[in-house]
């Protein structure tokens, strides 16, 4: 039996899920823990309520519905493109509010049109808001990943430096402290004089004989989750990372992108400008983000309502590309939040690719909008 009741607008979301002919789905509470915490971000992982089986396996109460609702596509075989739709409860860990809430959301896998599913999903999560809080207006913040990928990418850092970054992308702070870093890089230190000079000679094999006869004799070998040659290379690319630097030219293009922040009606043009004055090439991400905006005057969202931010992301590390966010005006207490996550069901097992985009609705925060 729930611990909560379902907030009184529930018949009228469930109807607006059915007229989108979507496929209402639920999932079990309990459930395998590995999947969250290697895919949904440190944000999530350090609010789930874990537990274990019998056996021993990890186990955790259900944080969140896209990985499950994921999990569960792929169990049953079901063919793409199809829409699910869900509501139920959650757990987390929360300061306030109570651990226990209902979300609810939608999931849009499969459709090869990245843009006009896009497109979709904000109008499906902007209309749906306006029925379940009306005379409300709402504000949009837009952020797409993959921008920020080809910029990354475009600077030619090493490729461990764009996963730091990457990895971080949604994170301010994270990302600050990273880029001061690339502004001040700091020596590695702690290791042995032998592991420094293999390092220095480039002698990859001498160091990985000299790790493995280190876990020997300590005994640490049986029970290690990496391999001498894994720890080897590791080490060579922190020493490759320790040392990189961005010169204040390259430094000063990635500060200036990711201070980008304006109306989404003006964000191609500007982007544009950009990658043109820094001399970068973005032409295939510029032409998706293009894509998107295009199909969303198509589907007749007014852009007037959407902003584009360059640094904006979601605290969440399965997302690959669109990220946005709906607030009332005014107040920034996030009704819906979602995004594009076109890796994850093969990271899940998936035998095929499957695109993927979709949005959770913040059923508590919807109920005090509607009471304001």
């Amino acid at each position: 039996m729930p611990l909560i009741n379902l907030p009184d607008f529930a018949d009228d979301l469930l109807a607006e899920f059915a007229a989108r002919g979507t496929e209402r789905v639920d999932t079990p509470i309990i459930q395998p823990a590995e999947p969250f915490l290697d895919m949904a971000g440190e944000d999530l992982r350090r609010r789930i309520f874990m537990t274990e089986n019998e056996t021993g396996a990890s186990l955790c109460l259900r944080p969140e519905f896209t990985i499950p609702v994921c999990l569960r596509h792929i169990e049953t075989a079901t063919g793409t493109p199809k829409r699910y739709s869900y509501l139920g409860e959650i757990f987390r860990q929360r300061r306030e509010g109570g651990n226990e809430f209902y979300q609810a959301g939608m999931e849009d896998l499969g459709d090869r049109d990245i843009a006009s599913a896009d497109a979709r999903a904000i109008g499906d999560a902007i209309g749906i808001l306006d029925r379940l809080v009306p005379g409300k207006a709402l504000s949009v913040t837009l952020g797409d990943q993959a921008v920020f990928e080809a910029v990354v990418q475009a600077l030619g850092l090493p490729s461990g430096w764009q996963k730091r970054l990457i990895h971080a992308f949604g994170n301010l702070t994270q990302l600050e402290t990273l880029l001061a870093r690339l502004a001040s890089p700091q020596p590695v230190v702690g290791l042995n004089r032998h592991v420094v000079d293999f390092l220095a000679r480039g002698d990859e094999q001498g160091l990985v004989d000299h790790i493995d006869k280190t876990m020997q004799a300590t005994g640490y070998s049986t029970n290690a989750s990496r391999s001498p040659l894994e720890i080897a290379r590791r080490l060579r690319e922190k020493l490759v990372l320790s040392t990189t630097y961005l010169d204040d030219a390259a430094f000063g293009v990635l500060e200036e992108f990711l201070s980008l922040s304006l109306p989404l009606a003006d964000a191609s043009s500007a982007l544009a400008d950009f990658a043109d004055a820094a001399g970068l090439k973005l032409g295939a991400a510029l032409e998706r983000f293009d894509a998107r905006v295009a199909a969303l005057a198509n589907a007749g969202v007014d852009a007037a309502q959407i902003d584009y931010g360059a640094a904006f992301g979601r605290p969440l590390d399965y997302y690959t590309g669109l990220t946005f966010e709906v607030t009332a005006q005014g107040s920034t207490e996030v009704l819906a939040g979602g995004g594009r996550f076109d890796q994850l069901l093969t990271l899940l097992g998936a035998k095929d690719h499957i695109p993927a985009v979709g949005f959770a609705l913040w059923l508590d925060r919807i109920e005090t909008a509607r009471a304001a």
